[in-house]
């Protein structure tokens, strides 16, 4: 049995009185502002919900249920007490894409019995006006606080067999893949392989599709089905049959169990994010209104900021290594010249990657490679002189804990490496599990014996949760690369900054022309990635063409490798995908001189409003967004292969002010293949009500920045 690491609250059913109820077969709650409809109903004595909005039915009668070994809540049930309320409170963020959220909904509790189970179940919803969360709620059992949940039979019908973007579960790369786009009844491997790329055998695991997923119906209704407050539970996927309906799946253990439970159990809020199009999608704060509230009493080491790194010359332009040698990055005399860089021009932080030991031996990508050291320094990088220098110069070291998986490993040296980085000063700390395998995260059962897991199951769930709050103990910050999919934790912990969970901008450095990140590719993501959580893309490259060493060794540049982007673009990227630690990710050289490098510098990473101007899925998307700090405001348009004109209207600035806009755009005729690395800055004057014409090239972008100059 798997030890806890987090103990639930108490469930309390005390508002539910005492003695025989009639039993209740239907409930019905309306979101606040009348637009979504919930109903619930006991029918055969099984548990089915439906939703609707605008009067259209989009969920069809979906099933509830979990079994266990313990007990079953599948049939012979009842609803004996129906309880509703409403909810209407502001909070404030530490930092995020907006300050001041809403949390504005109807509540339906339920008090279910079965003539299977001695003890009574809780269900819980929650209808927002974007959309619906609900969860189930078990007490202790009286006779075994031990049990295992084997299924959870959650279902989501849709009403409609709509077009979705998805990508899928049980698969080698984890959530690193391109989207695929087919109707919701095509759902397979071997569509995604004829689609988007082969799929490698093994093909282990049921036929199933990570979250967040997104449809759009014939009616524009955009629908995002994931899950909030992912805690000792495990990752839930959506398992396809070859209909339009599709029905929770969770990662197993390795000896097929679910979920491991050891008294009381919450699972996971299951979230249904629905808008009139898909630009309300992601303006939705339901994932994070299903959180709790921020657990850590000072929060005023954690800082949004931007940094450098010592990163990209590994895995883009291959000139540098991570391990020994004559082309080892992480040098002493190396790293202090990004270091004079990022103070030039006042960055926070400096990535350094190949810092420490672990990296020589064939750690890459099997799970099964040599240990590193995560307060070890390597003998060519003399740490004391570093951080002595860092701090000299005014800026940070963002740490880096490459685990390759090896998570006995690292569990063994977390507080000691934590506590390096506190004594060091640093900050924020890069995590990352490459491990390209299915089921082979390795784990030492209680009989010694090894099992392999899978990535997204309950025991790393519970290791990245471990992680997370040894580094809040030593107040550091994460950006976790290859991680568990966010399910809105940053609210709880708002030291979880970010997280990479998608195929980044790394593959475009690695990858040749024909299997890296396509144009479409962040016009996607915002409609699916990121309505979980923040994103580390990595974006700022700029050098886009000939960019890339055949290897450290032979400096010859190969031309299979093409960035399917512009400069403006690039640009674009640090307001369209939102994190709170931003890259400059290209190589110093490449901004030194660079009229552009200005908006990198300008753009913050922390927002006091968003506005989502326009978008569809996978074509363009405009997004606006205020600095908490200014009356300034920042814009980012994107395009997919395909140029295009949007107008916008300027209806978000203040009354009666006069702002400065400098545009950032690609050229007329330009575009990812033609001159992507030319950028035309134009500045223009607005007010609000004015109405602006976005021209976006092929691939391209454009960024703009709105000064307010005069009331």
């Amino acid at each position: 049995m798997i030890k806890r690491i987090f103990i639930l609250s108490s469930i309390i059913f005390c508002f539910f009185g005492c003695g025989t109820q009639k039993p209740i077969n239907f409930a019905e709650i309306t979101s606040p502002d009348g637009s979504l409809v919930l109903k619930i109903n006991n029918e055969r004595s099984q548990l089915f919900y439906t939703l609707f909005k605008n009067g259209n039915q989009i969920i069809d009668s979906s099933k509830m249920g979990l079994i266990s070994d313990a007990f079953a809540i599948d049939e012979g049930l009842s609803i004996i007490k129906k309880k509703e309320r409403r909810k209407h409170h502001t909070w404030k963020q530490v930092w995020g894409e907006q300050k001041t959220l809403i949390d504005h909904h109807t509540e339906l509790e339920l008090l279910i019995a079965s003539e299977f189970n001695d003890f009574q179940t809780l269900l819980r919803f929650r209808l927002f006006d974007d959309g619906l969360g609900f969860r189930y709620e078990i007490p202790e059992l009286k006779d075994n606080s031990q049990y295992r949940i084997m299924d959870e039979l959650t279902e989501f019908n849709l009403s409609e067999d709509s077009p979705s973007w998805w990508i899928p579960a049980y698969a080698y790369r984890r959530y690193e893949f391109l989207y695929a786009k087919s109707l919701i009844s095509e759902i397979s491997r071997d569509t995604y392989s004829t689609l988007v790329e082969n799929l490698n055998p093994p093909r282990i695991g049921p036929e199933a599709v990570q979250t967040p997923f997104t449809t759009q119906r014939s009616d524009g209704i955009a629908i995002s089905i994931h899950e909030a407050n992912l805690t000792n539970y495990s990752s839930m996927t959506l398992k396809a049959d070859g209909t339009k309906n599709l029905e929770c799946d969770l990662v197993p253990w390795s000896d097929g169990t679910k979920v491991y439970v050891d008294g009381e159990l919450k699972t996971p809020w299951r979230t249904i994010i629905v808008g009139d199009n898909p630009a309300k999608l992601v303006e939705s704060t339901l994932t994070l209104n299903l959180n709790e509230p921020n657990a850590l009493k000072d929060t005023d080491w954690i800082k949004p900021g931007k940094y450098i790194g010592l990163w990209w010359e590994m895995i883009g332009t291959n000139e540098s290594s991570w391990g020994s040698g004559p082309h080892h990055g992480a040098k002493t005399d190396r790293v202090k010249k990004y270091i004079d860089f990022g103070s030039k021009y006042e960055f926070d932080g400096l990535l350094v990657e190949g810092w420490n030991t672990g990296w020589d031996e064939n750690w890459c990508c099997t799970g099964d490679g040599e240990t590193f050291g995560f307060y070890n320094p390597h003998p060519e990088y003399d740490s004391e002189e570093v951080h002595d220098y860092a701090k000299e110069k005014g800026i940070r070291i963002v740490g880096h804990h490459e685990t390759g998986t090896q998570i006995a490993n690292y569990e063994s040296q977390l507080d000691s490496a934590f506590a390096y980085c506190q004594r060091n000063g640093i900050r924020v700390v890069k995590t990352g599990y490459v491990n390209d395998g299915s089921q082979n995260i390795k784990r030492i059962d209680e009989n010694g014996i090894l099992q392999r897991e899978w990535h997204h199951g309950q025991f790393m769930v519970e290791h990245f949760r471990k992680v997370l709050e040894t580094a809040a103990k030593y107040e550091v910050s994460l950006v976790v690369h290859e991680p568990i999919k966010d399910t809105g934790l940053r609210r709880t912990f708002p030291n979880m900054m970010s997280r990479e969970g998608a195929k980044g901008q790394e593959f475009n450095g690695f990858m040749s022309s024909k299997d890296n990140n396509k144009p479409n590719h962040t016009t996607i993501i915002p409609f699916t990635r990121l309505l979980s959580s923040p994103m580390d893309y990595t974006p700022g490259i700029f050098n886009l063409v000939d960019y890339r060493y055949n290897s450290p060794e032979d400096r010859k540049i190969n031309p299979n490798h093409r960035i399917p982007s512009t400069i403006s673009k690039e640009l674009a990227l640090y307001v369209v995908i939102y994190a709170p630690v931003q890259m400059a990710a290209d190589l110093p050289i490449n901004y030194e001189g660079n009229p552009a490098f200005q908006f990198i510098l300008d753009v913050p990473t922390d927002w006091e409003e968003t506005k989502v101007l326009n978008g569809e899925i996978g074509e363009f998307i405009t997004i606006a967004r205020k600095d908490i700090n200014s009356d300034s405001w920042y814009i980012g348009s994107i395009t997919n292969e395909d140029g295009r004109s949007i107008e916008i209207e300027m209806n978000f600035l203040n009354d009666n002010a006069t702002y400065k806009a400098t545009i950032y755009k690609d050229p007329t005729n330009g575009g990812w293949i033609n001159n992507p690395e030319q950028v035309d800055i134009i500045n223009k004057t607005f007010t609000k009500g004015d109405t602006y014409t976005i021209d976006l090239e092929p691939g391209g972008g454009q960024a703009i920045q709105l000064v307010r100059v005069k009331s």
